[in-house]
């Protein structure tokens, strides 16, 4: 999302603001955290969950660098978004983010689908990186266009179902404290549309509201 819009929707008072800074952040935080644990996952092996390391062990080099590279894109993407003010620089942050983005999406359907832990939820992260993909295409097509408002549209609508490899941690991580074993594996199914669509659509139903999402001219 526009964070600089968002930020001036909403009345400002040092209360409130005192709440947002602490709420960003914790999010900020977590975002680091999730991206770290990502990147650095692929050669903690004696801790992955059977269903990881299966994967692990059938294709050690794309799950490496299907986890680095999505890991780092939780920062990338962020990062060339907040840029966006400084031309030059966001021009590069941007460059290296959807480089990043196409590796992370292209290695994300041999990860989701080989040996899922079922058939709905390795469709579901398949979608996601297909998802991903076209909004990238997309936002590298309007840019060489010079259709701005385009551009930007499919960058904050890719950068939400970024944001699903952080609610798909929350959502099972709040599982695990009130969950029942017996349902994990139809949770995680859920779980794995859940955690990119709904931030996909709150982002292209905030753009629409906002009048930021472009209008076909025919």
């Amino acid at each position: 999302m526009d964070l600089s819009s968002f930020s001036k929707a909403i009345p400002s008072s040092p209360a409130r603001q005192a709440v947002r800074l602490v709420l960003l952040a914790g999010l900020t935080a977590f975002v680091i955290y999730t991206a770290g644990k990502a990147v650095y996952s692929p050669w903690q092996v004696d801790d992955f969950p059977d269903a990881l390391a299966i994967k692990m062990e059938l294709m050690p080099i794309t799950f490496a660098v299907h986890m680095v590279s999505g890991g780092a894109a939780l920062l990338l993407v962020p990062i060339a978004l907040l840029l966006r003010r400084h031309p030059r620089w966001h021009r590069w942050a941007g460059r290296i983010a959807a480089a990043d983005v196409m590796v992370a999406g292209l290695t994300a359907f041999p990860v989701a689908l080989i040996e899922p832990v079922t058939p709905v939820s390795g469709w579901g992260f398949a979608a996601q990186g297909a998802v991903w993909l076209v909004l990238l295409v997309l936002g590298i097509w309007n840019i060489r266009r010079r259709q701005i408002a385009a551009h930007r549209a499919c960058m904050l609508l890719m950068a939400a179902t970024t944001t699903g490899a952080v609610f798909f941690r929350v959502y099972l991580a709040l599982f695990a404290i009130g969950g029942s074993y017996r349902h994990y594996a139809l949770f995680y199914a859920t779980d794995a549309w859940l955690a990119w669509t709904v931030p996909l659509a709150a982002m292209a139903l905030w753009l629409k509201r906002t009048g930021a999402m472009p209008r076909d001219p025919r």
